[in-house]
């Protein structure tokens, strides 16, 4: 296994700060309550997942989206596909840590198989696999192709890598017709970039203290 652990600090004890992009992993107010905002609710999953319904995610992070999904959907007969694209995985003792924050989400399996080196495990009806690696390298080479996406980097103005109008044309090239995206994110590049690539953007209210965020549908 050759992943380049990410370097992670902690705000207040309990939230991970990525180092490399000085910026926090989830929201400081409720990571768990903005996960289900903007991926659950901006996506639509809960009412949209059917068997073979695939979610793809650029920037895994903690798996938190993950394991909220799963949580979402524990009742549905599956199978889900869960695809994630994560440069810099971080640590199984770094993920715990994060992750001890939502007791109500169950961490088991996820913490198990990452501990283990696994890149492909299933979480309850979720049949997840972690692709390693630059986006701007992985995605291209992809041949899945996502019913929704969770739009998880680090902020565009900390992360821009991962929110270029390359990489958004790459999104929009991987979703089926009809398919969704969601962010946090109402930058106006990245929204420009998204409706260039093909989608029709909203600006929904965000979570917290964020006014806005982005969602759209495949034209």
């Amino acid at each position: 296994m050759n992943d380049q652990i990410a370097d992670v600090t902690w705000q207040g004890g309990q939230v991970p700060v990525a180092t490399r992009f000085d910026d926090p992993y989830f929201s400081l107010a409720d990571g768990l309550a903005e996960t289900r905002h903007v991926f659950l609710g901006g996506n639509r999953i809960a009412e949209r997942a059917r068997p073979g319904f695939h979610i793809a995610e650029l920037g895994f992070g903690t798996g938190l989206n993950l394991l909220a999904t799963a949580q979402a959907l524990a009742a549905h007969p599956g199978p889900i596909h869960y695809t994630s694209f994560e440069a810099f995985p971080i640590s199984g003792d770094d993920m715990a840590r994060a992750l001890a924050g939502f007791p109500e989400l169950d961490a088991t399996a996820l913490l198990a198989a990452w501990r283990a080196g696994q890149r492909r495990f299933q979480i309850g009806p979720v049949a997840a696999e972690i692709i390693i690696g630059d986006a701007r390298q992985t995605l291209p080479e992809w041949r899945g192709c996502a019913d929704a996406w969770y739009l998880d980097g680090f902020s565009p103005a900390k992360n821009p890598e991962l929110w270029s109008a390359d990489l958004m044309a790459e999104v929009a090239r991987h979703t089926a017709p009809g398919g969704s995206y969601a962010t946090y994110t109402a930058a106006g590049h990245v929204r420009r970039a998204l409706g260039a690539a093909g989608f029709d953007v909203t600006r929904p209210p965000g979570f917290g203290r964020k006014r806005h965020m982005s969602c759209g549908v495949l034209r």
